[in-house]
Formats: C-alpha cells, structure tokens, sequence
C-alpha cells in the first residue's frame, strides 16, 4: 500500500513552480483579448487602403473598425461579443453613391413605372392601370418614359392624355428628370398657357402655336409645383421603403442630389430617431431663400448626415436637347440647349459660396456649360484647391477643358451608366468627333487624380454594381457591346471600387470616418457572394449582397 506522505511531498515540489505557470498559460490568452463589439472572420477583405491589401478578418467596436487582419491575429487579439463566419465570401467598405436623388425616388414610389416602355401605348396602358389601382389619387403621375427606346422616336404631346384622362392632372417625368408631359388639366391647374413667359426652359408648341403638353427644364416646375406633397406620415412610410431597397443593394452612403430645407430636417430626424440608418450628404437645392438661409446657418455635420454643399444646375439633359453645347447639336442645326440662368446668376452664386464654407455642386452636362462653370470656379477660387467644388456629370468636355479640373482642384463626379444607356443616341446628338469626349472617365481621372461614382437614381437603376459593371466594362446589361463603348475610357477595377467608395467620401469631406474598412472609420460595409474584383465582366451585375452593415449593425440579410 502506497503512504499518502508522498502526496504532499510532491504537492509541495509542483504546486509552487509548474501550477501556477500553467494556470498562467491558460488564462493569459482570454485575459489579454480586447473586447470587440463583432469579429467578422473567414473572409476576403478589402479594406480599400493605400496598398490595396486584402485582409481575412476585421473587428469592430463601438461602431468603428479598431482591426483588419489575419484571421490568426484577429483570435489572438480580440475577443468578439459577437461573430460573424463569412463563410469564405467578399468584403468591401459599403457602397457611396456619390450623386442620387433618394427623396425623390422614395416619392416616385406612388408612380406610374415608365422605364423600359416599348411605346406611347405601352405608356397609356401602364398609366390605367395606375388609375384603376388608385382611383381616388389627386394627380397620375409616371416617371421614367424615353422616346429614345421607342420605333417612334420623337416626343409624344398631350392629346392621347387629354382624350383618355380630362378630369384627372397628369405628370409623366422623363427618364433624365428635365423634361415632362403633362395633359390640359394639369397645365390649367398650374395657369400655364402658351403665352406664359419661360426662360431656361421650352414650353413646346405646335406649328399652330398651341402647347403640345411637352415641358423642358424650368418648364417642368410650372406644373410639379402644383402637385401635392405627401404627409409626413405617407413621406416617411415612403424613404423606409426606399431605404430598405438601397440597403439590400449594398448601399450604406448616398449623395441626395437637390434638397429642400424640409426635407433635409425630414431625413435628420428620421435619422435621430434611429429609423433612417443611411448615411446621407445633403446638397442643397440652391435656391435663393435656400442660400440665405443655410449660409446664416453654416454647414451641419451629424455622424449620419452632412450638409456642406449647394446643388445648382447649369443646363439641362443631353436626351431631351437641354444640354448647353459650343456648337450646334448634330440633329438639330439651329439648337445649341442652354443654361437654365444667366452667367452673372451663377457667377454671383459662385463668389457668395466662395466666401462661405461651404461646397458648390453644379450639374453640367453640355460642354459649353462645364466649359462656363469651370472658368467662374476658377475665378472665384483664386487657387484653392481643396475646396473640392464639384461639376455633377461632367458628360460632356472639350478636351482643352478636362485640364481646368485638375488646375482648379474640381472634382469630376460621374455616372457610368450614363455611358451605357447613352450610348445608342449620344451619337446622334454630338456626331462622331465630339462624341469621343463625352463619358471620358479615364481623361478625367488622369487629370484630376479622383472620381467620385453614382448613378443618378432613379434617372438610372439604383444597383451600384450596374455602376460597377458600366465603368469596368463599358458594356449595359446585355454585355453590349463587344469590347465595350469607347472602352479607352474606362477604368479598372480598383479605381472604380474607389470612385463607388473612398472617392465617393473625400469628395463629400467624409473621408475621414468612412470610405475604407481602415482602423478607425465607421465599420460600414458589404458582403458579395463573389469577388467583383476578379470574377468575368459578364458576372458582375449578378452579384448578391449577403449583407449589409452600417456602423457594425447588420441592417440588410438573413439573421
């Protein structure tokens, strides 16, 4: 029989040394771990940093991300509250869409869908089918019609509207927002008649003088103001609706391109009371009470919402001939377009925001108008260069302009599927030669170094991986065409995750907190079931957002 004197003995011998230096191994570890609100792990990460790296996991806590990494390194390191196996798939910093109309697509949701109309008629049935679902509704409005995509390419006029819906107003917005059609009751409604004075935009008449319906530009606010807004109940019904489409997309940061004072309180209280958790940056629609008012206020910077900057519009749509060019418009020898204010309008809005903090966001399409407001922002900067004043589309640019970018520190922001949509008329409109400097996204970046990507919803589809496709490919959704369209201009992979994400931020004065999956910034980002930064071209308008998240909260896929 074994005497239990030994035990001690030996107790004595181990306990003191080996114990204690055991327990130390085995508590050291868990002991040591930061805390981490959520630890993301077994994925492909690109945290969009100086490098272009990839990572295998990320950690966040309190809403920002504190570590992108190895895998190995993000266990050693940190102890996450909860974890999220990615399951081998593909992480990018969420997506920005750097130029978009949100409040306007969420209100566009009571419309008639006109995209994709084969026909005036095929508009006429959508639009009874519309009256019979909402019989009761004030106005019939549509948006989204193109006589570009029709047999019959020229403009419809109100006869049609006026036979089938006399006792109803009618408002059909085209696709590019700058012109509509409306029917008799809407334009006696709004008092418009064919002797009602119009500058900056086209009140149509026939060869006998009489209004065909067809509003062009400021034409267009004749009538819409008339149109009756939601309530606050039914707009806020409508942006969660728009919201849940976008975060389903990938999209955690839009750039609302033209708000109203309203609607900007609207979206920030939405936003405080945790409903909205979109990110938005605001641009101001630059009217004149809008400017006084926002410029006593001084800019307003929330974690959620940015507002630093005004929307202003030179000219109109290149679709509807409103764009403002140096030369005639191939199809129409004696139209030039125009500019929808006078130069001294836009050079005394130019010196007031100059002298203010805040951002000048001009949309100019035609390249007289960029060539115009290029020059003024250039003369009222007097060499600041990191102001980072904006020219919305830049779609059309003399190529002795695309320098005034770089020189002046103007930020192109673009619209690749603008290319791809274009495309099959721009043609006609510009003719060859002028054409190969319209949609030039690669000149433009050479020059300046930056783009800053969207897409112009609901002007385009709002799916920024269409974007994607558009400005890597320069191909629309049937892969058309082979080669891609003037495919010297388009840009790599990397640098249109960029203009989609860190771009988007630097040209909003957000890349300090977002933009990059990179220790502390905002941890918002997108699952992909596929990596767009090497699957075939043909594939990427098919990638499938696994999930979503902003500020480290899952706000889109499956719990």
């Amino acid at each position: 029989m074994i005497r239990p004197l030994r035990l001690p003995r030996l107790r004595q011998l181990w306990l003191p040394a080996a114990l204690p230096a055991l327990l130390l191994g085995l508590t050291a570890c868990p002991s040591a771990r930061q805390p981490a609100d959520l630890l993301v792990y077994n994925a492909t990460v690109y945290p969009v940093d100086s490098t272009f790296s990839k990572a295998e996991a990320l950690a966040v806590q309190n809403g920002r991300v504190v570590f992108v990494g190895s895998a190995a390194e993000a266990r050693r390191r940190y102890q996450g509250q909860a974890e999220v196996d990615a399951r081998g798939k593909f992480i990018y910093p969420g997506f920005y869409d750097a130029h978009c109309h949100f409040y306007r697509y969420a209100l566009g949701l009571r419309d008639a869908v006109l995209v994709g109309t084969t026909s005036w008629n095929d508009v006429l049935q959508k639009l009874r089918a519309q009256r019979r679902q909402y019989p009761q509704a004030r106005w019939l409005t549509g948006r989204g019609w193109d006589q570009n995509d029709w047999a019959t390419k020229q403009f419809p006029t109100k006869d049609s509207l006026d036979r089938q819906f006399p006792d109803v107003p009618v408002f059909l917005i085209r696709i590019d927002g700058h012109a509509a059609l409306v029917n008799q009751k809407a334009l006696d409604l709004a008092g418009v008649t064919a002797r009602t004075p119009i500058s900056g935009g086209v009140l149509e008449k026939d060869a006998q003088g009489r209004l065909t319906g067809l509003l062009v530009d400021n034409a267009v606010d004749l009538v819409s103001a008339k149109i009756p807004e939601p309530t606050p109940a039914e707009a806020g019904k409508l942006l969660m609706q728009a919201q849940q489409e976008c975060l389903a997309l990938g999209l955690t940061s839009l750039a609302d391109a033209g708000l109203e004072p309203a609607q900007i309180q609207r979206i920030d209280s939405l936003q405080r009371a945790g409903k909205l958790k979109l990110r938005l940056d605001a641009m101001i629609s630059a009217s004149p009470a809008n400017v006084r008012y926002y410029l006593k206020q001084g800019p307003t910077r929330t974690d959620r919402l940015t507002v630093n900057s005004f929307k202003v519009y030179a000219d109109g749509a290149l679709g509807s001939r409103g764009a403002c060019l140096l030369h005639p418009y191939a199809d129409r020898p004696k139209q030039t377009g125009f500019l929808l204010s006078s130069v001294q309008e836009y050079r005394a809005l130019a010196q007031r925001l100059a002298a203010s903090p805040f951002q000048m966001n001009t949309h100019a399409i035609g390249d007289s108008a960029n060539r115009l407001l290029l020059d003024i922002y250039g003369e009222v900067l007097r060499g600041q260069t990191d102001r980072r004043w904006r020219i919305e589309h830049a779609q059309v640019v003399s190529r002795p302009d695309v320098a005034k970018f770089a020189r002046y520190g103007i930020v192109p922001s673009v619209q690749p599927t603008h290319a791809t949509s274009d495309m099959y008329w721009a043609g006609e409109r510009l003719g060859p030669e002028r054409l190969k400097m319209a949609y030039a996204y690669q000149d433009l970046l050479r020059a300046t170094g930056r783009l800053a990507l969207g897409s112009d919803f609901p002007v385009e589809y709002l799916n920024p991986l269409f974007g994607f496709h558009a400005a890597v490919a320069r191909q629309d959704s049937k892969n058309f065409p082979k080669g891609g369209f003037q495919p010297e201009n388009a840009l790599t992979r990397q640098q249109a995750l960029r203009g989609m994400t860190e771009w988007a931020a630097w040209a909003a004065f957000e890349d300090d907190k977002k933009g990059t999956l990179t220790p502390g910034k905002w941890a918002d980002f997108v699952i992909l079931d596929r990596d767009i930064m090497t699957a075939p071209a043909a594939q990427l308008r098919d990638a499938k957002v696994l999930g979503t998240f902003i500020q480290g909260e899952k706000v889109f896929g499956a719990k």
